[in-house]
This record gives C-alpha cells, structure tokens and sequence, in this order.
C-alpha cells in the first residue's frame, strides 16, 4: 500500500479495512507492506509511477503484477482485491490432492 501523509483516503482505508485486513485469507495470499511516499521510495519491487493515493500494488518476485489504485469503500474494496489476486500464480497441488472443479478419474482395471 502505496500512502502519503495527510491523505484522506488512506485514512478511510485505515478505518474500514486496516483492522480487518490481518484476519482475512487475502492477508495470507498478499500480506501487505505499507510504504510512505513522503519518507522515502521502495526500491523492493519495480512498478509503475504511483500517481495516486492509496495505491495497492500486487507484486510477485519484485515485479507488478497489478494495482488497486485508490479506495472507493469497503463495498468495492474487497472484489478489486479478489480480482486483483487471480493474477498471482497458483501454487501446484499437493501429490494426490483433489483439484478444485475436477473430477477423479478412476484407475483402468488391470488386465
């Protein structure tokens, strides 16, 4: 998250979400790092120009893979989020797990 001093919108985000935040399943697939652009730039991950604030960049591998950019509310928060995170790669599926909208196939009897 992508923040300045004195922003209104940061501040909103700070009520609405940020206490909620920490206690979703989106904070363990993109747990969020705060950056202040009044004290300092991030050199971590290569993005575009944050022009706006709040800004939530999603990064994988010190890469953008996409961006919220500012906070409309907790109505349209959460769906840009969940959208915004179907960009991440998904991690392979433990040996022998079910696949989530597959079918088992069943092994050909031996002959």
């Amino acid at each position: 998250m992508f923040r300045r001093d004195g922003c209104p919108w940061c501040a909103k985000w700070d009520r609405e979400i940020g206490p909620i935040y920490p206690k979703t399943e989106f904070s363990r697939r993109a747990p969020l790092r705060q950056i202040n652009l009044d004290r300092g730039a991030d050199a971590a991950i290569v993005h575009a120009p944050i022009r706006y604030t709040p800004t939530f960049v999603l990064a994988e591998n010190g890469q953008e893979l996409g961006r919220i950019e500012g906070y409309p509310g907790d109505e349209f928060f959460w769906p840009r989020l969940e959208n915004l995170l179907q960009r991440l790669p998904q991690p392979p599926a433990p040996q022998g797990a079910a696949v989530p909208g597959a079918s088992p196939v069943s092994p050909e009897p031996s002959r």
